[in-house]
């Protein structure tokens, strides 16, 4: 809004003063940080009296399958609506709203919080623990996921510059761009280069099939990131701080990718393709990493609210899709791995447990899962609620508390986000 009011004003009046701030992505997006922060701060209070007020809280659970969350009876849960509002306000007020892929995140924030919302609404005032039925919530998924990737396949105005190259004339740098195509390039950590066409894997198919078939896989490949990133974000929202401060911190990776992608001086310079207008998606995560860090002002131990599926399933949607949009998809095992740990983690126990149940043995690969809760709970513990029961990887007899545990998560994300970032000098 305002960034078309100055944008007008510009047009009009020409030298308007403070006009032109607005044509600065840096402006805008610390603007819009700050604003999401203030915003994750201040209504953050009055919603937790509201909730607490009309006794919308974390209700007591079943000690057996949740004993953690016990302890937390009366806490205020769905504060993802906090954050949602703190990203999209921002957004709204200081983004560039004709910008494609501005409004692709806005529809995945709506979109995902609405399926978490939901899914929390049914738990809360419907009293059902179970949510909202599994086939629902990866409908939801494969339909945004699908939104997206038919997007970036037919909307004239998601192109790329595949090659980026710059020399000197007259001691003038002088940018040499590729023509702007449609394409399923993407970049790859740890390759020389970097960059890898998906259309290449069907080459067999031909030089005018591959292409179809590029774009299938790739709208397919977007299903899959958006469902597995927005799950793993939701199993790593466990303890207080958790979700949020390792989305907060992968958000600013992501702010630094997609800064590079928009960017033809230094997409030359780390040798990837130049994305034109995702420069925009830096106001975007900027909101979004001022709305996770005010929220934590709330949600830090001992949290005063949690997210709900409300806030982690929309956290895990805007960073999968994000990704995706900038084509960094294949640098999420490495930014999200603690993510992809939670979901493998949870995996194992389950598919172990089951194959040994068959044979009548119960046998765990961990004391629980998610894995951050295997370091909080005791052998004792879990032989008390099932004294049949094998544990595999037994680790420490020595307990961690919440707080440690969230700290060292946080310290783990930031390695693997400098990693991931790191990843783009290697030649």
């Amino acid at each position: 809004m305002l960034y078309s009011l100055f944008s007008w004003l510009q047009e009009t009046y020409g030298h308007f003063a403070g006009a032109r701030l607005v044509t600065y992505i840096s402006f805008r997006a610390i603007t819009a940080g700050v604003i999401a922060l203030c915003i994750s701060i201040w209504f953050g209070k009055f919603f937790i009296q509201y909730m607490k007020r009309h006794n919308i809280t974390e209700t007591q659970r079943d000690e057996k399958t949740d004993p953690f969350n016990v302890a937390k009876k009366g806490v205020p849960t769905m504060g993802g609506l906090v954050v949602i509002g703190a990203i999209l306000l921002p957004c709204l007020l200081l983004g560039k709203l004709t910008n494609i892929y501005m409004i692709l995140m806005l529809i995945t924030t709506i979109c995902m919080g609405a399926l978490g919302f939901a899914d929390d609404y049914i738990k809360t005032f419907k009293k059902n623990k179970d949510g909202l039925n599994g086939w629902i919530k990866i409908a939801g998924q494969v339909t945004l996921g699908l939104i997206v990737g038919l997007t970036l396949r037919f909307c004239p105005a998601a192109t790329m510059n595949e090659v980026v190259t710059s020399h000197i004339e007259n001691n003038i740098v002088v940018v040499e761009k590729s023509p702007e195509i449609k394409s399923t390039q993407t970049t790859i950590p740890f390759v020389n280069h970097h960059n890898f066409n998906y259309a290449d894997l069907f080459s067999w198919l031909g030089e005018e099939n591959k292409y179809r078939a590029g774009w299938i896989f790739f709208v397919l490949l977007t299903i899959l990131v958006v469902a597995a990133v927005s799950n793993g974000a939701n199993l790593n929202d466990g303890m207080d701080g958790m979700c949020a401060g390792n989305s907060a911190i992968i958000g600013v990776a992501l702010l630094v990718l997609a800064y590079t992608s928009g960017s033809v001086v230094w997409a030359e310079y780390f040798d990837v393709m130049y994305i034109p207008g995702s420069e925009e998606l830096v106001v975007f995560l900027a909101s979004f990493v001022g709305a996770l860090v005010g929220y934590l002002w709330w949600n830090g131990f001992p949290a005063q609210m949690f997210l709900g599926d409300t806030g982690s399933l929309t956290v895990g949607g805007i960073i999968g899709v994000c990704a995706m949009v900038i084509h960094k998809e294949l640098m999420l095992p490495i930014l999200c791995g603690i993510f992809l740990m939670e979901s493998v983690s949870v995996i194992l126990q389950t598919q172990v447990y089951k194959f040994y149940k068959k044979r009548g043995k119960h046998v765990r690969v961990w004391k629980r899962a998610p894995f951050h809760d295997h370091f909080r709970t005791s052998v004792e513990k879990v032989l008390q609620n099932d004294p049949t029961c094998s544990i595999l990887f037994k680790g420490s007899k020595e307990l961690q508390h919440e707080t440690k545990i969230v700290l060292r998560f946080c310290i783990i994300t930031l390695i693997l986000a400098a990693i991931t970032i790191l990843t783009l000098k290697i030649r």
